[in-house]
């Protein structure tokens, strides 16, 4: 038995679960959230159930780090750090360098480091957790698991933008994609489901929150996905537009006399349901106004409307579809929302029994028997998944 540390570490948070292996089962999890701000605040949960919680201003993310382990110590959960024998850390951009997730070398930190430009808020602070992990716990296995390997091997046709070939070549200018370490897990758990290998399996998942992507999987790989060189592309999202005609945008900058980096922000942070809605990012808000309010309809209307377009034209690359999967927030939890989406795709043979559907957050079929297409949710679990890495790269 061994524990193994998953680090899932943000610009302002940092959250982690400890898990004891093989057993595959958490021992403790926590988050550090409003990082170098006043009233820092730091949580931890435990197996049994117990919880606690304290606010302290400016909390570093080096102290961060620093309590997450001295905590585990002070509530028992560690007699001594050695035994965390593996530490894995999500890293957001690996670019084209990892396709799949890599033991920590300092080359490999190098690397992590000269990718920022894919990721600027989050490849630095994930490349200095890594350094401080490795002065906190100086024997621990450390591995790096890229969100962005389950799309490095997408055929050209579908990573490659109609620009010059020669921009891909100097600059790397294609689409990375997002999400891939939760859509990986769900993929493999849903084959695990329905009894198949993931090979014989032609798959849609959707990741629906905050952050929404959509991932079509077939031969046991990622086909295509609908982030792009950035997470702003694909669906619309709580605050991120989605796709967009680029000219609409250097429109928009002119119009609004602002920099393109401003305008890039309005379309990252003040977009998407919020944009539409002029109320709130987060579905559960507009689905109680949506009578009221026809703006909050809208905006949950247009979320719907990309979601099945992606689903339809993924659909016609796989050459059919066995499954559509949900998960994340709004994918686990939105009963009105799986309900919304399914009935727009009742042509493809997607077809969700209200009644099976009538719950939040747990692994089930929402489908009839008879469908042709099975409609599940699988809750998302990025840290086992990362965890399992950890375990696979250090036999």
């Amino acid at each position: 038995m061994s524990k193994i540390l998953a680090v899932n570490a943000g610009s302002s948070t940092l959250k982690w679960k400890l898990f004891s292996m093989p057993e595959e089962t958490v021992i403790a999890s926590g988050m550090v959230d409003r990082l170098n701000l006043p009233g820092s605040v730091f949580k931890v949960k435990l197996a049994n159930g117990q919880k606690y919680e304290e606010t302290q201003d400016n909390i570093t993310n080096k102290l961060a780090a620093a309590m997450v382990l001295t905590r585990l110590k002070s509530y028992g959960i560690l007699k001594h750090l050695s035994e965390i024998t593996g530490v894995g850390h999500r890293i957001v951009a690996g670019g084209e360098v990892f396709k799949d997730s890599a033991v920590i070398t300092p080359i490999v930190l190098k690397q992590i480091k000269e990718l920022k430009d894919y990721a600027p808020l989050h490849n630095p602070v994930q490349a200095y957790y890594i350094e401080v992990f490795e002065q906190l716990l100086p024997e621990a296995h450390e591995v790096a698991v890229f969100d962005t390997s389950l799309y490095a091997q997408m055929p050209e046709v579908n990573y490659l933008y109609g620009i010059p070939y020669e921009y891909y070549e100097k600059f790397g200018a294609r689409k990375y994609g997002a999400h891939g370490t939760s859509h990986r897990y769900v993929a493999h758990r849903t084959a695990e489901l329905l009894g198949k290998p993931l090979e014989d399996l032609k798959l849609i998942t959707l990741h629906l929150g905050s952050g929404s992507s959509v991932t079509a999987f077939k031969d046991g790989h990622a086909l295509d996905t609908s982030m792009g060189f950035t997470p702003l592309a694909g669906v619309m999202m709580g605050t991120r537009s989605g796709d967009i005609d680029p000219s609409l945008v250097a429109y928009l900058a002119e119009k609004l006399d602002v920099t393109m980096p401003k305008m890039i922000d309005i379309l990252n942070h003040k977009s998407g349901l919020l944009g539409v809605s002029e109320l709130s990012p987060d579905q559960r808000d507009l689905e109680k106004t949506q009578d009221e309010r026809p703006k909050s309809k809208l905006a949950l209307d247009m979320f719907v409307n990309r979601v099945v377009r992606y689903v339809g034209s993924y659909t016609a690359e796989l050459g059919g579809l066995d499954a559509l999967v949900f998960t994340a927030g709004s994918g686990e939890n939105g009963i009105a929302m799986r309900q919304a989406i399914a009935d727009k795709l009742g042509y493809l043979g997607v077809t969700i029994d209200p009644e099976k559907n009538d719950f939040r957050g747990e692994e089930r079929v929402v489908s009839p028997d008879s469908a042709p297409v099975k409609v599940m949710v699988v809750p998302t679990n990025e840290e086992l998944m990362i965890v399992r890495d950890v375990v696979r790269l250090s036999r």
